[in-house]
């Protein structure tokens, strides 16, 4: 018999050419049993009803005509009339029975399912497969239902009926509207699969994208203890992690992100009878501990990777650990749907111009700022009040909230992550979207307007009132390309996968002050003397900031390193140089314990800051974690694109010192082709350029500084601001000497101030000097090459 005509099909015979058969995700499941199995990915086993089944069991029972008289009239736009067709629909299914010979197949099916894992009767999971669904085009993610837990008989052929019933979903009926389905050319499959025990385990879903920028060189991973619906529905902050493709396939450990999620419940198996499963909190103990070990982060990453390339598509896949067996599953995967067929064509730019006051921050889903009327829905129930073009504002949502969420201006959910359901509905929708803001439904009032600023990469912010602001837009095919290197200041890890898309021969000034301030938010010594430390308070402050390390030294590391890493990897393999810390004593003492370590300076300018910190006895054990930090990036993660570079270096004597506690750390100059540059911001740089040069391997020209320095003032000085321009000609001078003397040496000169970023002829300057690179901030990077590009031809036509 032809596989059209069977009413059932076991994994092992389905293929991704069968999604008419058994819609799209039962056909991936089949695909991948039969297809990856063999390659080490563990699916579970099970088997699917097909369209030819739901057809049967329609003609059976007589249901089309009166499906299609349900449906007469239907306004998907009017609620009132959704609900009504929808409702209709549902029952004419409920109240319909299987044919005994349909019951005969799906039982006879189970029972081998039990055989084949040893158990007289298998828990499954039953989920709903349209035969339209996950086409890379459309997600149905959510939209019809999937039932857990599900063990008997009796309980297997209701929960078939019951995913039959979810084909009609208020939500179901809104999506299939919107995509142009036809209601009654859609069929649906029940996929019947062994459950996974990661209700004693973990679970989640990862992505072989970046879900916010469709950075395709990650694998972002998400999960939370117990089944992973919770982590879907956005009711819990997940763990999340990042793992760098490129080198993972060379055989490097880049996990180059990993954040905590707090975790604070789980669904599991219910005792009760009449429950499959209860949600319940967990532990202190499960909320400060990751949820996978990095054996088993590595694994799921190369598992995404063979499934895209499998596909030739990005994949949004579902993983479950069984808390038994230890094992970890693939239990899903679909096309994801935003970014998989998109290409970087174009670039738009969203920046807040308006200043208003902040009222509540979250987590930023997209990179658009919307403004309107918050509208406050506590529960799916009072949907019906929701006006379009308002900003929902809820706890969670879920498929049911679709048919509001299509129509709303922006967001803002108080639970959830980047992968829970309002997060992949609004990315789906093209609209802002700020998940996990704490309170918001108490801080936010109906009727208020606010606007919701989702530009700053990972973080959104809530303003109050409507705020100006402004959108760039460029086509990227049009940016021309300059003999001058072009490349990026970046100091924010958050953003630089979408910077990455920006024209740019790599990253020229890497800052690791953000990442120290806004990320680690500890001052190193600190953390280095924790045990040490006799403020009680301090102490407890620390232990919650660093909670799941017992080595705080460590947690300095770690982060530090996945800051770095996510700048190094969004412009992999293209030239990435980070500066090693420069804040100022008064910076410095900002940070968390950091009065107990810093001096006070008068002029901190020009104090206890770059090189002389380095190798000084009270600061050079904080320096030692720098460059750990540094060689893990470049020897465990394996980017060896990575440079560093050295700040305010005074003399060659303290060139020397810093190079030598470097190379003691285990990083060597040349090793891997790792180059060490010097900034040049202090005439005796330019002065002593070639002493300098033949320590270093180039040098960065930092155009703030060297000018505060050859005229003599204090840059933080409002009452002499007006004498500090880099285009002073003795500043002119300066930088004209120092890359005459780089290229004379043959090595690198770049210039990273802000100068050309500013002032397009100083731009002009640098390249009628013939300097090897520029760095320039992120709004002025195309204007400059374009004045670039512009006199670059002069210089051709002359």
């Amino acid at each position: 018999m032809s596989k059209s005509k069977k009413n059932i099909l076991w994994f092992k015979e389905i293929s991704i050419k069968d999604v008419p058969l058994v819609g799209g995700k039962n056909a991936s499941l089949g695909e991948m049993f039969s297809s990856l199995s063999r390659k080490g990915i563990n699916v579970p086993n099970g088997f699917a009803t097909t369209s030819q089944f739901y057809r049967t069991f329609l003609k059976e029972n007589k249901l089309l005509p009166k499906l299609k008289e349900a449906f007469k009239g239907l306004d998907s736009r009017d609620i009132k009339s959704l609900q009504e067709a929808g409702r209709k629909a549902r029952q004419l299914i409920s109240e319909s029975e299987f044919s005994k010979d349909l019951k005969k197949q799906i039982l006879k099916s189970y029972k081998k399912l039990s055989e084949f894992y040893q158990v007289e009767e298998a828990d499954v999971a039953v989920r709903s497969s349209a035969t339209a669904e996950d086409l890379p085009s459309a997600s149905f993610a959510g939209v019809h239902e999937s039932f857990l837990n599900v063990k008997g008989e009796e309980e297997v052929l209701k929960a078939v009926k019951d995913c039959f019933v979810s084909l009609f979903n208020d939500r179901a009926i809104s999506y299939r509207e919107e995509k142009g389905f036809d209601h009654f050319k859609i069929a649906l499959s029940a996929g019947i699969q062994k459950m996974v025990r990661s209700d004693l385990g973990c679970a989640g879903v990862m992505f072989s994208l970046d879900t916010e920028t469709g950075f395709k060189d990650v694998v972002l991973i998400n999960g939370s203890w117990g089944l992973g619906e919770t982590v879907v529905k956005g009711r819990v902050v997940t763990d999340e992690f990042m793992v760098f493709k490129p080198t993972l396939e060379q055989g490097f450990k880049p996990i180059i992100s990993k954040k905590m999620g707090s975790k604070k419940e789980k669904l599991i198996y219910s005792k009760d009878k009449g429950k499959k499963t209860v949600n319940v909190k967990t532990s202190l103990e499960e909320q400060n501990k990751f949820i996978l070990s990095e054996n088993e982060l590595l694994k799921l990453a190369q598992w995404a990777v063979s499934i895209e390339k499998h596909y030739k598509l990005a994949q949004d896949i579902e993983w479950a650990k069984d808390g038994k067996t230890r094992e970890i599953y693939v239990v899903q995967s679909r096309p994801e749907t935003i970014h998989s067929l998109e290409e970087a064509r174009s670039y738009a730019q969203y920046s807040l111009k308006g200043k208003g006051k902040l009222l509540l921050e979250g987590e930023a889903i997209g990179s658009k700022i919307a403004f309107g009327k918050v509208r406050i829905i506590p529960d799916a129930s009072r949907i019906k009040d929701f006006r379009p073009g308002e900003v929902l504002v809820t706890r969670n949502t879920d498929p049911d909230w679709e048919p509001i969420m299509k129509v709303a201006k922006a967001i803002i959910t108080e639970q959830g992550s980047r992968v829970c359901h309002a997060a992949i509905v609004s990315r789906e929708l093209g609209i802002p979207a700020a998940v996990g803001v704490k309170q918001a439904m108490k801080v936010l009032k109906n009727g208020q307007t606010v606007t919701l600023d989702c530009s700053e990469a990972q973080k959104a912010k809530i303003w109050d009132k409507e705020l100006d602001f402004e959108i760039k837009k460029y086509d990227l095919k049009k940016i021309p390309k300059t003999r001058t290197k072009m490349m990026i200041n970046t100091s924010n890890p958050g953003s630089a996968f979408r910077n990455s898309f920006l024209p740019n021969d790599g990253v020229g000034l890497a800052r690791e002050e953000f990442i120290i301030a806004s990320q680690i938010k500890i001052h190193p010594l600190a953390l280095y003397d924790f045990e040490k430390l006799k403020d009680k308070s301090l102490k407890k402050k620390i232990a919650e900031i660093t909670a799941g390390y017992k080595n705080k030294k460590q947690y300095y590391v770690d982060n530090l390193s996945w800051g770095i890493a996510r700048i190094a990897a969004a412009f992999y393999p293209k030239p990435v140089i980070v500066r090693f810390s420069d804040f100022k004593s008064n910076e410095y003492a900002r940070l968390l314990g950091g009065d107990l370590y810093e001096p006070k300076e008068e002029n901190p300018m020009i104090g206890f800051r770059g090189a002389s910190r380095y190798y000084d006895e009270s600061f050079e054990p904080a320096f030692n974690l720098e460059c750990q930090a540094i060689r893990k990036v470049r020897e465990e993660y394996g980017l060896k694109n990575l440079k560093a570079m050295v700040p305010f270096c005074r003399t060659p004597e303290e060139g020397r010192k810093v190079l030598e506690l470097i190379e003691k750390s285990g990083l060597k100059k040349g090793k891997d082709g790792f180059e060490i540059y010097m900034m040049c911001e202090i005439p005796s740089n330019v002065v002593l350029a070639k002493e300098f040069l033949e320590i270093f391997d180039g040098m960065s020209i930092g155009s703030n500084d060297l000018t505060q320095l050859v005229l003599g003032l204090d840059r933080d000085s409002a009452l002499i601001s007006k004498v500090g321009d880099e285009r002073n000609p003795a500043v002119k001078e300066m930088i004209k000497q120092v890359i005459s003397v780089c290229r004379k040496n043959k090595k690198y000169v770049g210039i990273c101030g802000e100068a050309p970023s500013t002032f397009p002829e100083f731009a002009e300057f640098l390249v009628e000097n013939r300097i090897y690179s520029m760095s320039l901030s992120i709004d002025a990077i195309i204007k400059t090459i374009l004045a670039v590009s512009k006199k670059e031809k002069g210089q051709i036509n002359k």
